[in-house]
């Protein structure tokens, strides 16, 4: 019988297709991410590790399953968590879950876009501190999104996404920055290809949608936040390290740009020094694709790649190495 290690606990849906499959499933009862030794351990002998974007997957790991490891699905679109160096050497098949969390995330995007413009985060707090005694004509002034410039730093699904519905719903101007062009939604959308520079030069709120990388790690640092109008908003929520974190908290209290809104941090679960006390600011803990479709989607896709391997065949969203 293929024993499945899942590293947490997960969405229901996609351990059931495991089980009806007579596979043996062992889910961590570890609240939180499994301690190191523990994972080595609990891996041992495995046939597949559904695994996190917070587990570390290398050679160590690897070797500690052992050869009868075939796959590991990872639950995520991103897989900077594993090593595919060390997979490629342990023969190992690679698996993420695109497509089905395209909407979540572009949704909260969007979401965090309006937090900053209309300033929802610190309206919502004066009200709680009782502070509002009345209507005032300059009390927490925003912005209005009509026909301002969204600037989209990486256009793969989850930015062509936030284009779509950016363009159609609020006729913004749209830039957008990627290593290839995609002319087709260009042409859908009235896009602008442009070199990052000139598109954080012009851009009012510029949206950050490209994966981790060495290339990509802080692709926007100090002087990115001075290339950027005093006016503008950045919004994260690819992956922590493609902003130095530190520099945007710098940004912030320069003055350089007027807000940001990140989903995701550059040294997970903690924030930069100083980050959490900026009112101009908006924070989410790493909750994009937290939607009970999204996430109980991207259980079943996981499983399906995991069933469909162990089964000698070829999975739905393989990685490639």
């Amino acid at each position: 019988m293929p024993k499945v290690f899942v590293t947490r606990k997960i969405p229901e849906s996609g351990i059931e297709l495991l089980k009806k499959e007579g596979f043996e499933v062992e889910v961590s009862d570890f609240d939180g991410v499994l301690p190191r030794q523990q994972l080595l351990e609990k891996v041992k002998g495995v046939d597949a590790i559904l695994s996190l974007l917070t587990d570390k997957m290398d050679a160590e790991l690897m070797q500690a399953a052992g050869s009868q490891l075939k796959i590991i699905a990872n639950y995520a679109v991103g897989y900077d968590n594993i090593n595919l160096q060390d997979a490629a050497a342990h023969n190992l098949i690679i698996t993420n879950t695109p497509g089905v969390l395209t909407e979540s995330v572009a949704e909260h995007a969007i979401a965090l876009i309006f937090a900053l413009a209309h300033r929802i985060v610190e309206s919502d707090q004066y009200m709680r501190d009782g502070k509002y005694t009345g209507w005032a004509p300059m009390l927490f002034l925003g912005n209005d999104l009509v026909g301002k410039t969204l600037g989209l730093v990486g256009l793969g699904r989850i930015g062509e996404a936030v284009a779509k519905r950016m363009f159609d719903g609020f006729e913004m101007k749209i830039l957008y920055y990627d290593v290839k062009r995609n002319e087709e939604a260009e042409g859908k959308y009235k896009l602008e290809y442009r070199d990052l520079e000139s598109l954080l030069k012009d851009s009012d709120f510029i949206s950050v949608h490209v994966p981790m990388t060495p290339e990509t790690k802080h692709l926007i640092g100090g002087p990115q936040f001075k290339m950027m109008k005093k006016t503008a908003y950045l919004i994260n929520t690819a992956r922590g390290p493609i902003i130095d974190e530190n520099a945007l908290v710098a940004a912030l209290k320069a003055g350089d740009i007027r807000g940001a809104a990140l989903d995701v941090y550059e040294q997970e679960p903690k924030m930069a020094e100083g980050l959490a006390g900026l009112q101009n600011t908006v924070l989410t803990p790493h909750t994009a694709s937290a939607t009970e479709e999204t996430r109980g989607a991207m259980s079943e896709l996981a499983a399906r790649n995991i069933i469909a391997v162990l089964k000698g065949g070829e999975p739905e969203t393989p990685v490639k190495i």
